[in-house]
């Protein structure tokens, strides 16, 4: 069982910056697919971001040039820097592990239990 744990969350006012962290044991972020998502008070799942192996990064359109996701291998953590923040970007915020690249939820088998995000306008 892999356990990922993230923080950085917080609150912060519209048009700030917060930092994300995840972390995981052994070689699980140099291992697998990282991803972030998010959840707002009754709304589904969403996808944010993810990364390779290669570094190679995807984004959801609604972050894309305010978000960047990372990851440290040497550290086993995966970062997203947001950046520009928005009222509507509120939610939990989780990373998981995936050994596919993929967006969907339901492909990423480990999860984190989440650092809230508030943006106050």
């Amino acid at each position: 069982q892999v356990q990922l744990v993230e923080s950085g969350g917080g609150l912060v006012q519209a048009g700030g910056s917060l930092r994300l962290s995840c972390t995981g044991p052994g070689r699980t972020v140099s291992s697998y697919i990282m991803g972030w998502f998010r959840q707002a008070p009754g709304k589904e799942r969403e996808f944010v971001a993810h990364i390779r192996w290669n570094d190679i990064t995807y984004y959801a359109e609604s972050v894309k040039g305010r978000f960047t996701i990372s990851r440290d291998n040497a550290k086993n953590t995966v970062y997203l820097q947001m950046s520009s923040l928005k009222p509507e970007d509120t939610a939990l915020y989780y990373c998981a592990a995936s050994s596919d690249i993929t967006t969907l939820t339901m492909a990423y088998r480990y999860w984190g239990q989440g650092t809230q995000v508030t943006v106050s306008s």
